[in-house]
């Protein structure tokens, strides 16, 4: 008996070892945080609270420490975004700095504005009383009845989104233009029919620069225009926006690297006003001082080529898309003009349209509509600019929808408005002709400088 008690007390002995060995040997293949740390071993529920606690205590610490991981993961991620990007853009043609488009950010919707800008624009009467009382008044009623003739691809956008400002980047790309010739009022002034767009640039600026495309300043005739405040918003034009790199400059043949300003109606000031900025005589003058720049005048009558070498400017430009509405957007007149620009050291902008239709905001302006014929209107006028190999080609326009005269995408619509369309064409038709005549014109312009 006593033999048989002590080989129960040995067996019991090992039996004890043998449990606090493996115990042992499971405590350090454990996690520390694992609930076999704890010091009374095994826990099963309800009783692993703590084992729940620590996991969560775990969870919370892995995140705090996966924050920079994150910040990685987020610049990884946008790393992977850009790249796309720079492939996607590399399918394009390169852009055409010397191709400049007209381009307008007064458009709003009730999601980004608070209520539809420009889109419902009101039906002008005619200034003759008898003529007016012959046509509709009104204001238009978006989304389905908009203040143009055609139907954007985008809708009734706001230039405020930016997902529109990506897509017009996008269009832009195909079509191989290199500027933006961006249609300007200074900060808190607005044309009649819109809100201020000078908060909009920053983000413009921003968005153009990815697609690799320059923003030059088309400054419109605002209220009290003269030769003093045009000084004071150059000035702000260039310390605001001048360092950013979108924004466009033109190396002249003396080496500067100047700004371009294209100005609106600039017959509106006289010449003598206009010296007092742009000649270097004057003593009020902008020339020779950190906000020198390249001044580009509307021409609209022949008369007005002299004028404007009076002035002082820099070159001149002919904006209306449609031809014979004036002398200086005529396409016969073109050669003519440019040899006036060469004889008095000037660049010439001639500036091409797909077409003009304005009847929308203009019922009684039909005379003026120039059919697109389906692109061949655009084809001539480009033929036409080319042949008086100019400096520059401006076009008319990328979005000015009230008068027709956009290259931007355009789709059908059906509405009780009626609209017009690209069709058979698709909606990119005159973006593509744009590309296509921008390589030509970059070809020509190698060929007039060998």
């Amino acid at each position: 008996m006593a033999r048989l008690r002590r080989k129960s007390c040995v067996t019991l002995i090992v039996l004890v070892l043998l449990v606090l060995i493996i115990t042992v040997v499971l405590k350090s293949f454990a996690p520390e945080d694992s609930p076999f740390s704890s010091p009374v071993g095994f826990r099963l529920s309800p009783d692993n609270r703590a084992g729940v606690r620590s996991d969560t205590r775990f969870q919370k610490d892995s995140m705090a420490q996966a924050k920079p991981d994150q910040t990685n993961m987020n610049d990884s991620a946008q790393s992977e975004k850009d790249a796309k990007l720079e492939a996607t853009l590399r399918k394009f043609s390169p852009p055409n700095y010397n191709l400049h488009t007209f381009y307008y950010t007064w458009y709003g919707n009730p999601k980004f504005d608070g209520k539809y800008i420009h889109w419902d624009h009101p039906q002008l009467p005619h200034w003759d009383l008898k003529v007016a009382q012959g046509y509709p008044q009104g204001r238009h009623s978006p989304p389905d009845d908009i203040g143009a003739s055609f139907y954007p691809a985008l809708g009734a956008y706001s230039s405020r989104d930016p997902s529109v400002m990506e897509a017009h980047m996008q269009q832009l790309r195909t079509a191989a233009i290199g500027v933006i010739a961006l249609s300007w009022y200074p900060p808190n002034m607005k044309d009649d029919n819109g809100d201020p767009t000078d908060d909009i640039v920053p983000l413009l600026l921003n968005v153009a620069h990815k697609y690799h495309i320059k923003v030059a300043f088309h400054i419109e005739p605002y209220k009290g225009r003269d030769e003093d405040n045009m000084f004071t918003n150059v000035k702000y034009i260039i310390e605001k926006y001048g360092e950013h790199p979108a924004f466009f400059r033109y190396r002249t043949n003396t080496g500067k690297l100047l700004p371009l300003f294209y100005v609106y109606d600039s017959y509106l000031m006289n010449s003598e006003q206009w010296a007092k900025l742009l000649k270097h005589t004057e003593s009020s003058s902008i020339r020779d001082t950190p906000y020198d720049a390249i001044f580009i005048a509307l021409l609209v009558e022949e008369k007005h080529k002299r004028d404007i070498l009076t002035a002082g400017f820099d070159g001149l430009y002919t904006y209306f898309a449609t031809n014979g509405f004036s002398y200086g957007s005529t396409h016969r007149n073109w050669k003519s003009i440019k040899a006036f620009c060469e004889d008095n050291n000037l660049i010439f902008i001639p500036s091409v349209g797909p077409g003009y239709i304005d009847t929308s905001i203009r019922p009684w302006n039909f005379q003026n509509t120039r059919n697109r014929i389906n692109g061949k209107y655009y084809e001539t006028a480009l033929s036409a600019a080319l042949e008086a190999r100019p400096d520059f080609i401006s076009i008319t326009s990328f979005n000015e929808w009230h008068e027709g005269t956009q290259i931007e995408m355009a789709v059908p619509k059906t509405s009780q408005t009626a609209y017009l369309d690209y069709l058979p064409n698709k909606p990119a038709v005159y973006l593509d002709i744009t590309r296509k005549w921008g390589a030509i014109f970059g070809g020509e312009r190698k060929r007039w400088q060998d």
